[in-house]
């Protein structure tokens, strides 16, 4: 019911539309109006009227009482409801109880399976330390990699999995052979999934609390960053251990015990840090590392995901530069910090994971080196042999470590030695090149290693392997207990999860109950309001049926007036054929009496005579006739007009079933045309235009050759309940209805009203949606009631400036217009000056002229008052200061400056922008500034005022206020109010720069050229959307037309010539036609075999391609041309090239993925034809646009055979680019071999060429393959 209180009631008492003929009663006029009804009128209407009031009092009371007993029920079903949903609360709260109670106990058993969990898993890190300890704190992989192209033969060779064996050249010993032994070996077909296999179990290590760091040791190009970065389809170690610590970490985290991982990265160069992460912010958290007394402060980067330690690594390695001789004599460190934190034993651990790229091993300093490499070699060369001291200390087990040595040492000192783990890849090139660098970084790797062996001799390896195998069987049991207890963990959590599920489950219930009593209570409520819409809607359509009925009764009466005029003119002609063929009758017989008695030339003149009344008469029947058929075919239109009429108003009367329908059809018909021909008499709107001007909807439904009864419903703006009324009344107003024009006026006064109430009550969001919804029944209204002169003037010119400002909020140009101030619309009136329009031409003034005259001022007629002696004496009575005193402006004085003032702004334009641009109480104060400052004697003080509170100075500036607002609305016929006049200005001037902007829009897309197809649809798909824009905008004109139209014909608006465009348009459509069939054409040539007859019959497509080009302008034939000759060149390639029948009849085809690093995958289909040759199909390109598959016949290795490279380019130039970016190399030979290889891969892949590959390899073909 609070909400049926605080809805917007639209009933005024005092008016009541009249629905019927039967009503015939008189509204009732509560409202006193200011201006044009006298009270005698109004109280002798009220008398008139108090019938109706007594009537309608008595329907009030009726529906207070039906409301009351609603009331009643609704409240007894809302009691009834709470008590239900109270009673089903109270049972759900005492079962959430019970579930919190449960959920309690779960909690506690899993704090508890935590508590005996936590011993478990620290007894496993433990006996897993103990394993890596028997396997050495210190521990050396020795990796080779793969040999380069042209590097020659390989130095070195790998016996078993823990030795490497160089040949070191010397012939002078009897074994120039050296092994040496670490801990693994790995030869250059590992991979780096196979090497972090053995890395795994210190990053486990890591995890558990030690410290672990991991250098990558060798010469320049040995391998150091492919090891520790690896690439996009290969990653290295960086990657590798993050991820193997984030999945580690999620699966032993428990509800108590968290890991968080953060990342440090340094670049040590020259013995100097420098903090690669600087960049990233000075709010991120510092983190020390070295040793108290030499230490470096870095910021550490939080990590939550191996994607943001991607992240982090990529603006590290953007920070450190490009410059590569730099690279190679600094050392780059990558630490992880683990934090973990166990809530139920309280433990908190923190250990680190270093990854170190070193800097290259070689030593050797060459005579032209510069001074700074120098000093940057033995930076490095120092930190490399304080590294060696420290290993081999730690492995000799002395007492002193030389940490302090270097930089790296000192910094990465809690990493080496003690419980910590460290682990030393050294990274060898195979080449004889690299063969002293190779044995320089192989000695320094065995001096690490071999001081002390943490297995001891050979002999009592056996004894450590049966220890560490009942450490790995104990630590299996270990294992498989806590498995145990977390299965049940889970259990638990599953029963906690059920218990949950449950309580949403009855939460969902109670919600679900409250809402069917809402929505319940709401029905209720909205019944009453679902019927009341109903029938307004039903109203609208009657109305709407009406009114179109009506526009046709009208077209068929200016039919019929069309035909009255015809036939009058036909009576004019036909008197005077008459009159002629008398004058002809009497010419003849003149001639005939003069021919008897006269000769020579007197015989010629009435022959002449008659021959120029006979072409007279010829022609004037010629007319005649004309006008007939004319007539006729009207005649004959008019009737297929009124049939069509019948017909749709047969179809609509039975389609809408009503009790209005049911009336014989010509009443209703002949009342509608009666009352629609007084509202066309009684308006001066249509005076001066011709019978065929019809409304432009209406015309162009006559067009199409139908006529619209009722508006479709995507022609329908959005409608509100307010704006339905408000149309509806504005529509059904009628002033036949009334007796009197007091009772017309109060009624459309009413309306107007209703009007700015509407608009006031739908708030600044939704002001404009309203005025837009009633703006054309507004219009209607005011031209249909302007020649009564029966509204408030006032009321109208508040109406045309909400819709003129509503114009100037969605239009910036219109608010940049400037207006004449308010001091040149005022003069004194003994000042006899008026002001010039000249002024108006000043700098930064808008060119907008309102008025063609010169603006004149409003006289303001007030003379200062003499005092007498009388009224001398009677303010020395009051004891008033006569210097103080101020002379009174009386009430009959300002009735005469209102109504002056509004004489003075009747059609006003320049005034009436002033109002628009100004606000009202900004306006009043310049007026009420201007009178201060010419009459100085008027009384400005409220004491003073006849008014009470209100001065003297407010009173004229209100009464010039009122008097200008209401001079502004007042209409002189034929034209409209000065607003109007302005409105029609502003709208006309928006909807030409809109016009005009779109056509500069479209008029510089029609200039751009198109180089390939996507430009031709992007240029098409632009310029189409200009011009839906522009027909958008034509049709938001064509139904503006209340808002464009005006009284004194005024010009319309000018539409921009958009020919080129269109004519650009056309030719893209033309072009985007030929390039698709173009591109099938081409798709055909691709997915088929050609054989000449199709290649003919393709060439000749082409050509008919290029007769087509006249239709499309010179700017698009550079296009079409060269699509055109690619496509030509592509389909002439010999049939060689293309393949022929026999070498692509491939009956299965295997897929294959190539991913090179770089580029994004490819796919290459193989296969194998009737001639045991090699096929492939694949995408002509491998970027976009690719071009659709081809396949091609892949030559054998032994065609590149004695040919360059450029000659193996233009070989692989027939095949797709994909095998082409696998193939070339940098040199001849690499290119061979590459191809030969891929070529064996592609072969092997066919069952068929397999044996074909077994030969050419014997045969020496393939020799490259194993190289």
């Amino acid at each position: 019911m609070g909400e049926q209180r605080n809805r917007w009631n639209w009933e005024v008492s005092g008016f009541e539309p009249r629905k019927t003929t039967s009503e015939d009663h008189n509204p009732v006029a509560p409202l006193v109006r200011r201006y044009s009804i006298s009270a005698a009128s109004a109280l002798a209407h009220s008398e008139l009227t108090k019938p109706s009031v007594v009537s309608k009092v008595q329907r009030l009371k009726d529906k207070v009482k039906l409301a009351r007993e609603d009331f009643l029920e609704l409240r007894q079903e809302a009691n009834e409801l709470q008590e239900y949903s109270n009673a089903k609360l109270d049972r759900v709260t005492r079962y959430l109880g019970v579930l919190a109670e449960k959920t309690r106990k779960l909690d506690q058993v899993a704090l508890e399976t935590e508590a005996r969990i936590s011993p478990l898993i620290n007894e496993k890190r433990r006996l897993f330390n103990d394993l890596l300890t028997t396997k050495g704190n210190i521990r050396v992989f020795c990796r080779t990699r793969p040999l380069f192209e042209d590097e020659g033969p390989s130095v070195v060779e790998f016996p078993d999995d823990c030795t490497i064996r160089v040949n070191t050249g010397d012939e002078t010993i009897s074994n120039p052979k050296k092994d040496f032994e670490f801990d693994r070996v790995y030869g250059p077909h590992v991979g780096q999934a196979e090497l972090f296999r053995d890395v795994q179990p210190l990053v486990q290590s890591a995890l558990d609390g030690y410290n672990v760091s991991i250098f990558a040791y060798g010469q320049t190009n040995s391998g150091k960053t492919h090891t520790m970065e690896g690439s996009s389809h290969d990653r290295g170690l960086y990657a590798r251990c993050f991820e193997e610590l984030f999945d580690l970490a999620n699966s032993d985290s428990t509800s108590t015990s968290r890991f968080k991982f953060s990342v440090t990265v340094f670049e040590l160069y020259n013995e100097q840090a420098r903090d690669l992460l600087s960049e990233s912010g000075s709010s991120l958290q510092k983190v020390r590392m070295g040793s108290p007394e030499s230490f470096v402060e870095l910021v550490q980067e939080k990590v939550d995901n191996p994607l943001e330690f991607s992240r982090v690594l990529k603006a590290a390695f953007q920070g450190r530069g490009k410059d590569i001789s730099k690279f190679n004599v600094s050392h780059l460190t990558v630490t992880i910090h683990i934090y973990y934190n166990n809530l139920i034993t309280g433990e908190n651990s923190y250990s680190k994971l270093s990854l170190v790229d070193t800097a290259g091993s070689e030593g050797s300093i060459e005579e032209d080196d510069s001074g700074e490499h120098v000093t940057d070699l033995l930076h490095v060369m120092k930190s490399f042999s304080a590294l060696g001291d420290v290993l081999s200390s730690l492995t000799s087990k002395k007492d002193v470590v030389p940490y302090e040595n270097s930089m790296l040492t000192q910094i990465l000192g809690d990493s080496l030695g003690g419980s910590s783990k460290t682990l030393m890849i050294v990274n060898v090139c195979p080449n004889v090149k690299n063969l002293s660098e190779t044995l320089s970084s192989l000695n320094f790797s065995a001096r690490a290693r071999n001081s002390v062996l943490s297995l001891g001799n050979r002999d009592t390896i056996k004894k450590w392997r049966d220890v560490a195998n009942d450490a790995r069987k104990e630590l299996y049991e270990k294992e498989k207990e806590i498995e145990d207890l977390k299965q049940e963990v889970l259990g638990l959590k599953q029963s906690l999860k059920d218990a949950n599920d449950q309580s949403v489950l009855l939460f969902n219930e109670v919600q679900k109950a409250w809402k069917v009593s809402f929505t319940l209570h709401s029905d209720l409520k909205s019944e009453n309001i679902l019927l009341v819409d109903k029938h307004k809607i039903e109203k609208e359509q009657n109305a709407q049926l009406r009114n179109q009925v009506a526009q046709l009764l009208q077209l068929e009466q200016d039919q019929k007036m069309q035909i009255q005029q015809r036939d009058m003119t036909i009576q004019t002609f036909q008197a005077k054929i008459k009159s002629i063929e008398s004058q002809l009758n009497e010419a003849l017989h003149s001639a005939e009496a003069r021919s008897t008695g006269s000769e020579g030339p007197g015989v010629l003149s009435p022959k002449a005579t008659g021959d120029g009344l006979d072409s007279s008469a010829v022609t004037v029947t010629k007319k005649l006739e004309e006008e007939l058929k004319k007539r006729d075919a009207l005649i004959e239109r008019l009737h297929e007009e009124n049939e069509k009429l019948f017909d749709r108003l047969t179809e609509k009367a039975s389609l809408i079933g009503s009790a209005q329908a049911s009336s014989p059809l010509s009443t209703g018909m002949v009342n509608v045309q009666h009352r629609d021909q007084g509202r066309i008499d009684n308006s001066n709107y249509n005076k001066g235009r011709s019978m065929d001007a019809i409304p432009l909807p209406l015309a162009a439904d006559k067009t199409d050759g139908t006529v619209a009864l009722v508006k479709s419903g995507s022609d329908k703006a959005k409608t509100t309940p307010a704006g339905e009324y408000l149309t509806a009344a504005l529509n059904d107003f009628d002033p036949e209805q009334y007796d009197s024009l007091a009772a017309i006026s109060d009624g459309a006064n009413k309306l107007l009203m209703l009007v700015l109430a509407a608009v006031i009550k739908a708030g600044a969001s939704r002001e404009h949606e309203i005025l837009a919804e009633i703006r054309d029944a507004v219009f209607s209204f005011i031209r249909k009631m302007e020649p009564k002169r029966v509204m408030d003037t006032m009321l109208v010119s508040r109406v045309r400036i909400l819709y003129i400002r509503s114009l100037l909020a969605r239009s910036p140009e219109l608010q940049s217009i400037k207006v004449s101030p308010v001091e040149w619309f005022l003069e004194k009136a003994n000042g006899g000056r008026s002001r010039s329009s000249s002024r108006s031409s000043s700098p930064g003034r808008s060119p907008v002229r309102y008025v063609d005259e010169q603006i004149h001022g409003f006289k303001v007629n007030l003379k200062p008052e003499r005092k007498s002696k009388f009224s001398s004496v009677v303010l020395k009575i009051r004891g008033i200061d006569q210097d103080s005193w101020r002379q009174q402006v009386t009430g009959g004085k300002l009735r005469e400056i209102q109504e002056e003032a509004k004489s003075f702004a009747i059609g006003n334009k320049a005034l009436a922008a002033l109002f628009v641009h100004t606000p009202a109480g900004e306006l009043q104060r310049q007026i009420r500034s201007w009178l201060a400052e010419n009459f100085e004697f008027l009384s400005v003080t409220g004491d003073d005022s006849s008014g009470g509170a209100t001065g003297q100075l407010e009173l004229l500036s209100t009464a010039i206020m009122d008097g200008w607002m209401a001079g502004l609305g007042a209409a002189l016929p034929p034209s409209t109010d000065a607003l109007g006049q302005l409105l029609f200005e502003y709208a006309k001037r928006v909807y030409t720069s809109q016009l005009q902007h779109l056509k500069d829009i479209a008029g510089t897309l029609a200039t751009e050229e198109a180089e390939d197809a996507a430009q031709v649809a992007k240029l098409r798909s632009a310029l189409e959307s200009v011009d839906h824009k522009r027909r958008k905008l034509l049709q938001q004109m064509r139904s503006d037309i209340a808002l464009l139209t005006l009284e004194d014909g005024a010009s319309p608006i000018q539409n921009p010539s958009t020919a080129a465009e269109d004519a650009r348009l056309a030719s893209l459509i033309s072009l985007d036609g030929i390039l698709k069939q173009i591109k099938d054409i081409m798709r055909q040539s691709s997915v088929s075999t050609l054989g000449k007859s199709k290649k003919k019959a393709m060439l000749a497509s082409f050509d008919e391609l290029m007769e087509r080009m006249p239709s499309l302008l010179d700017i698009d034939h550079p296009c079409a041309q060269r699509q055109i000759a690619d496509a030509r060149r592509v389909i002439e390639k010999p049939s060689a090239d293309l393949g022929s029948g026999t070498e692509t009849d491939v009956a299965q085809w295997n897929v294959l993925q190539f991913n090179t690093g770089s580029t994004t995958p490819f796919i290459i289909k193989c296969g194998a034809n009737s001639n045991s040759e090699l096929v492939i199909k694949a995408d002509a390109r491998v970027q976009e646009p690719k071009g659709g598959e081809i396949v091609r016949v892949v030559p054998r290795p032994s065609v590149l055979e004695n040919k360059s490279l450029e000659e193996i380019k233009q070989e692989f130039s027939q095949l797709p680019e994909a095998l082409s970016l696998l193939s070339l190399a940098r040199t001849t030979d690499g290119t061979r071999a590459r191809y030969s290889r891929l070529y064996r891969t592609l072969a092997m892949k066919v069952p068929s060429l397999r044996d074909l590959v077994g030969e050419l390899e014997k045969g020496g073909v393939l020799k490259d393959v194993r190289s």
